[in-house]
């Protein structure tokens, strides 16, 4: 009889495998399942937080918590975000206007929007849909399911209707849009300063949040000091393998009419400056082994220097785990105000940590 060791609150509990199953997933691979039942006579689990709700992944109250603010986004999210410190007197972030959607700096110039696809209330045909077809493999970059929609994979970058179509915001091809879909939570942690967790389950490929702030070009942020807010829109980089976020499936810079050949080797050219203006994901904290991965997503304009950029989950994310993603940073690539060489500590706890942040 196979059993299994459940870690709560120190404490270990034995569980006895009932029944296993297979199923199909999502993503098309077998997923095994299985029913675990309580042996006679052991005790209870010592947590009152855990409790199920219909439909949903697990959910955990935040009953027992020492709340500092009922929602850090002030009722704008689809989800209220509660903030959480069980470690210190420190009362909730301030200082920063909090936004669900990109303010565009005064130098920053936006295309005109893209043409859309024709497709009727929701897309359902890839081959007739335009929008479908830019993507990899000209197909539909997501899979569906109890209106959760999930990426099969890191991609280049994902191409999703926009204000030009002709299809709804209940379309399979808008996954993305329409806000927070996961129940997020902030609490202080005791040496990394804020940071986010989960309270719901999250799959792989769920896009978890937008990285939001002012758009602003990159060359002006070169002097900026003291903000480690900053996120280079680094989907063209990508795209043609010019030293960005790693090589992702498909290529299709040649059906983008923004790209250039002069294009090739330069810097990201914007940057998400989250400093004065962001959302939750500007206290979401480096990881060097991350439970998240960088996603640009194209929709109402197709120039990847302006993408907008997302945080996707890379694998099952389960209630109360810490959300993370690599920032990304090259070692002594980040200078003070003297031009010294900054050294800061990572204290992501990652079995192959790299010790050093930047």
């Amino acid at each position: 009889m196979l059993s299994v060791n459940i870690y709560n609150n120190d404490n270990m509990f034995q569980r006895v495998v009932d029944r296993w199953w297979k199923e199909s997933g999502l993503s098309r691979f077998d997923v095994y399942k299985f029913r675990l039942r309580r042996i006679t006579g052991q005790p209870p689990l010592t947590t009152n937080q855990v409790h199920f709700i219909k439909r949903r992944a697990l959910h955990l109250s935040s009953t027992n918590k020492r709340t500092v603010c009922e929602d850090i986004s002030g009722g704008q999210e689809n989800l209220r975000i509660r903030v959480i410190n069980e470690v210190d007197d420190t009362p909730a972030p301030t200082g920063f206007k909090y936004t669900v959607s990109n303010q565009i700096g005064e130098d920053v110039e936006l295309p005109s929007s893209a043409s859309g696809c024709k497709c009727i209330g929701t897309c359902t045909d890839h081959k007739t849909c335009a929008c479908a077809r830019l993507n990899y493999g000209s197909d539909f970059p997501y899979v569906v399911q109890e209106g959760h929609g999930r990426l099969l994979g890191a991609m280049d970058v994902v191409y999703e209707c926009g204000a030009n179509c002709g299809c709804g915001p209940e379309c399979q091809n808008r996954v993305s849009q329409g806000g927070i879909k996961y129940q997020l939570e902030m609490f202080r942690t005791p040496d990394k300063g804020w940071g986010v967790r989960t309270l719901d389950l999250i799959p792989p490929g769920a896009p978890v949040c937008e990285y939001t702030g002012l758009l602003r070009k990159t060359a002006e942020l070169e002097k900026v000091i003291a903000n480690d807010y900053l996120m280079e829109v680094d989907c063209l980089q990508t795209m043609l393998g010019m030293g960005g976020r790693q090589k992702r499936r498909g290529n299709v810079s040649f059906r983008n009419p923004f790209i250039k050949a002069e294009d090739i080797d330069k810097d990201p050219e914007f940057t998400i400056d989250a400093g004065s203006t962001g959302n939750v994901s500007r206290f979401i904290n480096h990881s060097c082994d991350p439970n998240l991965f960088v996603q640009c997503i194209l929709s109402d304009f197709h120039d990847p220097r302006l993408a907008r950029v997302f945080l996707v989950a890379s694998d099952y994310i389960p209630p109360l785990q810490e959300l993370s993603y690599d920032y990304n940073y090259a070692l002594n690539s980040v200078r003070g105000p003297d031009n010294k060489i900054k050294r800061l500590s990572c204290h992501c706890g990652a079995a192959d940590c790299r010790k050093r942040l930047y």
